[in-house]
């Protein structure tokens, strides 16, 4: 399997997937663990894809928003790539996972709850993301 040029820029692909989901606001995206040198992806990391993220919020004018950033956890789980999605600044709120499909949990107890009311914004960016994601896996 080789990779095309698109795939040496992931950290890119993630902010631009969070520019056009979470309208209005700008998007950079910064490591928090996994893959060492997301530049050089070869076969073998792609084939344990596993890493953490952060997703840094702007606003139009440059200005940081702590408060809208992300957290993100990519990881391979048997032959699918599941995603972690949760609010940096707000550890109590739910948490987005997303396989085959989107499943809200309580982050105290990791159990089923409803979304939030910005949920349907941050499962947007999450399919987004596994659809650019799985074809690395």
């Amino acid at each position: 399997m080789g990779l095309s040029d698109p795939y040496h820029n992931l950290l890119e692909l993630i902010a631009s997937a969070a520019d056009v989901c979470l309208k209005p606001w700008l998007h950079a995206v910064v490591m928090v663990d996994g893959l060492e040198d997301i530049g050089s992806l070869n076969e073998e990391k792609v084939s344990s894809l596993d890493l953490s993220v952060r997703i840094e919020s702007r606003d139009s004018q440059g200005n940081r928003q702590p408060d809208r950033d992300l957290e993100l956890e990519i990881y391979q789980s048997g032959n699918d790539v599941s995603l972690m999605l949760s609010w940096a600044s707000f550890p109590d709120s739910p948490l987005l996972w997303q396989g085959q499909y989107p499943v809200w949990m309580d982050a105290s107890n990791g159990k089923r709850c409803d979304a939030p009311t910005d949920g349907t914004e941050l499962e947007s960016l999450a399919r987004r993301l596994r659809a650019l994601i799985e074809p690395l896996s």
